[in-house]
C-alpha cells in the first residue's frame, strides 16, 4: 500500500482494533503495482440549537433556532482509492501514487437533498526516490507536513466529527483541536529511520489569505478571499521519536510551519504590507499499552487561523491596520479496547481564534457589507466525541459516535449541536 494510504491506516489503528496491512499487490514486470484505500458510509443525525450569528467557514451558524438535518454520506475520511507502483533502479527505491476520492452522498439534489458531496476529488499525485541509507524525496500533491501526524492520530479520522457544510467528507476534529493539514504540491525530504527518530522538512505550495471577517468587510459567502502578491512558498517541518518499552508503545512529534503571505489586497485596497508572515507550531505524544490508548496534542500560531491554514488568521481596527490573529488550540484522547475487541474511545478538543492587534468587537462601519462588525467573527469551536469502533473483519469495521459541539462568536453568543452517527468502512 502506498505511503499516504499507509499513513492513514497507521491513524486508523488508533481508532481501530482491526489492522489492514497491505493493498493489493500485483507484480509487474520490474514494477509491484499497489492498489489500496477504503470504502466508507456513514448514516448521520444533526441538531443545532441557537440563534447566533457565528461567521466562520465551518462552525455552528443559525439564525433559526433549533434546526434538525439527516444525511447518509462519508465520514472525515473520503472513499479512496488509490493506484501506486514501486521498483529499485539504479540503487534507487522509486515509487509513484495517483488517488481519487469519489464521495458517498447523494450527487444529484433530488427532493430534500442538498447534499451533492459525491462529487469526486483528485488529492495525490507524487513520485518518490531514495534509499533507506540517505532517506527520501518526495515531489507532488500528497498531504501537507504540519499537522499531519494530529489527523492521523485522532479517532474521527475513522468516524464523522464536526459535520461542516458539504463537500464529500466531513470535518472530523478539523477546526476544533487542530488545523487540516491540507493536501499540497510540494518537495519533501524524510531522513531515514534512525533508531525511531525521523524528520520531515518540505516546501509547500503557499495559501492565500482569506476571511469571512476582515478589516475590510464583512461577508456571508463562505470566504472572501483576498489576493496575495510577493509572497512565498510556504515551508513545513516535524520531527519525531517513535519507541517502544516493555508493554509501552508511542511516539512524540513536534512541528512548524512558517510563510511570507505578501500584500493582500481586497479589490483595489491594499490591506496588509508585502513584509506580512503567518507562522505556527505544534507538539504531540501517544502512547498505547494494556489495551489503553491516550493521544495529547497542542498548537499555536500567528496569522495561521483557524480550520483550514490561513483561514481568518489576519484582521484589523481598519483597511489601513490588518495585521494577524493569534490562534492556538489542541485535543485530548483516550481509548480502550474491550473483551468483545471493540474499541471505546472518547476525546475533547477546542480550537481558538483572538482579535487582531487594535481589533474590537465594535461594529467598524454602517455601510450594510460592514454592518456586523468583528463581535460576529468566530472566537471558540469546541467539540467531546464519544465513540465505538468494532472488528467485524479484520478488513471491515462498524463504527458508531456521538458528538457535543460548541461554537462561540467574539461577543461570547453561543450555538450547540448534537449528531449520532452509524456506519461502517472498509479497507483494503
Amino acid at each position: 500500500m502506498n505511503k499516504t494510504i499507509k499513513l492513514a491506516v497507521a491513524g486508523a489503528v488508533l481508532a481501530l482494533s482491526a489492522t489492514a496491512n497491505a493493498g493489493i499487490l500485483i507484480p509487474a514486470g520490474d514494477w509491484t503495482v499497489d492498489i489500496g484505500g477504503n470504502v466508507n458510509a456513514y448514516m448521520q443525525n444533526y441538531k443545532e440549537k441557537g440563534t447566533a450569528v457565528i461567521q466562520s467557514a465551518y462552525s455552528i451558524d443559525t439564525t433559526a433556532g433549533q434546526n434538525s438535518k439527516t444525511n447518509f454520506g462519508n465520514g472525515l475520511l473520503p472513499n479512496f482509492i488509490s493506484i501506486g507502483g514501486s521498483t529499485r533502479q539504479n540503487d534507487l527505491d522509486v515509487s509513484f501514487v495517483i488517488s481519487m476520492q469519489p464521495g458517498t452522498a447523494a450527487h444529484t439534489p433530488i427532493g430534500n437533498v442538498t447534499n451533492a458531496g459525491g462529487s469526486l476529488n483528485t488529492r495525490q499525485s507524487s513520485i518518490s526516490f531514495g534509499d533507506k541509507s540517505w532517506g527520501s524525496i518526495l515531489i507532488g500533491k500528497n498531504l501537507g507536513i504540519f499537522g499531519s501526524d494530529a489527523i492521523l492520530s485522532d479517532m474521527t479520522l475513522l468516524g464523522v466529527g464536526a459535520l461542516g457544510t458539504g463537500g464529500n467528507t466531513t470535518l472530523g476534529r478539523i477546526g476544533y483541536g487542530y488545523i487540516y493539514a491540507d493536501w499540497k504540491p510540494q518537495i519533501a525530504y524524510t531522513t531515514p529511520n534512525m533508531n525511531g527518530f525521523q524528520a520531515t522538512v518540505g516546501v509547500s505550495q503557499a495559501f492565500t489569505a482569506s476571511s469571512r471577517v476582515t478589516g475590510m468587510a464583512t461577508t456571508t459567502a463562505l470566504l472572501a478571499a483576498d489576493a496575495a502578491t510577493n509572497g512565498g512558498f510556504a515551508y513545513e517541518g516535524k520531527a519525531s521519536y517513535s519507541f517502544a518499552a516493555n508493554d509501552v508503545t508511542g511516539k512524540v512529534w513536534a512541528e512548524g510551519i512558517t510563510q511570507k503571505v505578501g500584500q493582500l489586497t481586497q479589490g483595489t485596497t491594499i490591506v496588509a504590507n508585502s513584509d506580512s508572515v503567518t507562522y505556527g507550531g505544534g507538539i504531540g505524544a501517544n502512547a498505547a499499552f494494556g489495551g489503553f490508548g491516550l493521544t495529547g496534542y497542542y498548537y499555536s500560531g500567528q496569522g495561521l487561523g483557524t480550520m483550514g491554514q490561513q483561514l481568518d488568521g489576519f484582521g484589523g481596527a481598519s483597511t489601513a491596520a490588518i495585521s494577524a490573529r493569534d490562534s492556538d488550540g489542541g485535543y485530548i484522547q483516550a481509548t480502550y479496547v474491550l473483551p468483545t475487541k471493540t474499541k471505546l474511545g472518547i476525546s475533547w478538543g477546542q480550537s481558538n481564534l483572538d482579535l487582531a492587534d487594535g481589533e474590537t468587537n465594535a461594529t467598524i462601519s454602517a455601510t450594510a457589507t460592514m454592518s456586523a462588525g468583528k463581535s460576529t467573527l468566530i472566537k471558540q469551536n469546541s467539540m467531546t466525541t464519544v465513540g465505538l469502533y468494532h472488528p467485524l473483519t479484520k478488513h471491515l469495521n462498524l463504527v458508531g459516535e456521538f458528538n457535543y459541539i460548541q461554537s462561540e462568536n467574539q461577543a461570547g453568543a453561543e450555538n450547540k449541536a448534537y449528531s449520532s452517527n452509524l456506519g461502517a468502512i472498509l479497507f483494503f
